[in-house]
């Protein structure tokens, strides 16, 4: 969310960058805000005026009473009266203002990066960089559905039976080697610096809200009926709430956590062969990165984050790249996105295993995350989030990648002390 001040001193920003994300439908949205704002300032300028003059009217009242001046002070409490009833009105009228103001300005979205390239979709991201030799080997790549079955890793049947579409049972050694991925990826942030966390998996409307915009919101979250709680989508959601109202001094940024959590997602939208199986489903477990920051390291914050699953991936012998996404891809909280993608090669292409994003201090206004400078002046966090690993997508590129002419799946040694010191599943 935009400071309001700013949307009033540079609508034609503004206005650019909703065309630069290709939102034109939002435009006449910075005229109504702007125009709400002086309708909402004027009246609380009247407002003031008039407590101020019942104050002063208040004081004169008693000031009669004590002289035995009665009548006067009975037609001064009417003007006081009719001040109470005017109060009334701009009071209510500062409410609507207000609450449209806000609805308005949580659907405007945050001001790019100027160094993002201006497309309409995820069809103009740009590749940044490939890490590792992409290779295609001189066998066949079964679907990765069918990798798990010839180990009795997986049943998608009885998932459907118990929760319907969208669900699966992984088993034995598959099972194992998601949980193992899990793990590592757990260590690996630790080593990083990271502090580990287990966050709530259900978060309230107040969160749901200050995390991401009400588009997302509704394609994503899973609301329990009757209760004031939704299911997280990505442990990101619970764990930038965390600091949810808090005041932080500034020699104690950042704050650098790593998460582990189930998540779920609607999914909502029919999708292609190669978003079946476990590529794109409503449960999955997650290890994610998040860190809260001054704004001017947050740029550094973003390289890092992104860096730190390239190498993750990398160090399990998955060839990667990073992927900048286009203005019109980017969510609206968003500053800046890199999607890092592994390399499939049964598809002989790559396809997305993880996200990274700076959202500069949209989350922290409106989450009301400060931070307190030394010399005692509080500002807005920056809040920055990505994936360091999702299994089970993640199982696809391992799978794919690690299979062996015999049908056996390769384990890298990284991963090997997590299944047990087995260096290959047969």
């Amino acid at each position: 969310m935009l400071d309001l001040k700013f949307v009033r001193e540079n609508p034609e920003i503004v206005k650019q960058n909703i065309r630069n994300k290709f939102q034109d439908s939002k435009l006449p949205l910075v005229d109504e805000v702007i125009e709400l704002d002086a309708k909402n300032r004027a009246a609380k300028a009247e407002g003031d005026e008039l407590r101020s003059q019942r104050n002063k009217l208040s004081k004169q009242i008693g000031a009669l009473m004590g002289k035995g001046k009665k009548e006067e002070a009975e037609e001064v409490k009417k003007q006081v009266t009719a001040m109470a009833d005017r109060l009334a009105e701009l009071e209510a009228q500062e409410k609507e203002y207000s609450e449209r103001i806000l609805k308005i300005m949580m659907t405007i979205p945050n001001i790019i990066d100027p160094s993002v390239p201006i497309g309409k979709d995820d069809s103009e991201n740009v590749e940044v960089q490939r890490y590792g030799e992409p290779k295609v080997p001189d066998f066949e790549i079964p679907y990765h559905t069918e990798i798990m079955d010839k180990f009795h890793g997986i049943d998608l049947d009885a998932a459907g039976r118990v929760a319907g579409n969208g669900f699966y049972y992984l088993m034995g050694d598959i099972a194992r080697l998601h949980s193992a991925v899990i793990s590592y990826a757990r260590d690996f942030m630790i080593n990083r610096g990271f502090t580990y966390c287990v966050p709530p998996f259900m978060i309230r409307s107040a969160v749901v809200n200050g995390v991401m915009s009400f588009a997302e919101m509704d394609a994503m979250m899973y609301k329990i009926e009757g209760e004031d709680l939704y299911l997280i989508g990505t442990s990101e959601h619970s764990m930038i709430g965390k600091f949810i109202d808090t005041v932080t001094p500034e020699e104690e940024l950042p704050k650098t956590l790593t998460s582990y959590s189930p998540c779920f997602r609607k999914e909502k939208g029919a999708h292609g062969i190669e978003e079946r199986g476990v590529y794109r489903i409503h449960q999955f477990e997650k290890q994610e990165m998040i860190v809260v920051c001054k704004p001017e390291e947050s740029p550094m914050w973003f390289d890092k984050l992104w860096q730190n699953t390239v190498d993750l991936f990398r160090s399990m012998d998955i060839p990667v790249r990073t992927l900048e996404c286009c203005s019109g891809d980017l969510a609206d909280l968003k500053v800046k996105s890199v999607d890092v993608e592994a390399w499939s090669p049964r598809q002989k292409k790559y396809f997305e295993v993880g996200s990274c994003s700076n959202l500069g201090d949209a989350q922290a206004r409106r989450l009301r995350i400060r931070v307190k400078g030394a010399d005692g002046e509080k500002y807005f966090a920056h809040t920055l989030n990505n994936t360091v690993v999702a299994p089970p997508r993640m199982l696809i590129a391992f799978l794919e990648n690690n299979l062996q002419a015999d049908g056996s799946v390769r384990i890298p040694e990284v991963l090997r002390p997590y299944m047990g010191g087995m260096t290959e599943i047969r």
